[in-house]
């Protein structure tokens, strides 16, 4: 079961990402609907954009910096059988996290909440990262 969990957490956590670019879709449309869009930089210039897309598009950079650690952690944790009742808490802590910060990222984007969210996740991938350090050197 515990490995389900952790398999799950990681489901999410890319469940979230596609999420993220749904939604980027939908702002771009509205936007160019809205006549809000430098035509002439658009192919090249995030500012041709209006922040509400800017503001996803960055969430979106987010979710490829600190979440890959989370991918390979959580790879490294499974292959070898560290799937005891802590790595699957670890994972959804940090997946918490994660849906937290891209919630307020995209929404009232306020940095010192967002700032705390991201750290709390830093906290997390180190110790997910101690806990497969342990594993391996416990072998």
């Amino acid at each position: 079961m515990n490995t389900q969990l952790l398999l799950l957490s990681l489901l999410v956590q890319i469940a979230l990402t596609l999420y993220l670019y749904i939604k980027l879709g939908g702002a771009k449309r509205r936007a160019l609907e809205q006549g809000q869009v430098n035509q002439a930089r658009r192919a090249l210039h995030d500012d041709a954009w209006p922040d509400s897309v800017r503001q996803i598009n960055n969430n979106i950079r987010n979710q490829f910096e600190l979440p890959v650690l989370f991918y390979v952690l959580v790879l490294v944790l499974l292959h070898l059988g560290a799937t005891g009742w802590l790595a699957p808490v670890l994972a959804w802590l940090f997946v918490l996290s994660r849906l937290a910060h891209a919630w307020v990222h995209t929404g009232s984007n306020q940095v010192p909440l967002r700032r705390r969210l991201f750290t709390f996740g830093c906290v997390i991938i180190l110790l997910m990262t101690a806990l497969a350090a342990w594993q391996v050197l416990a072998r």
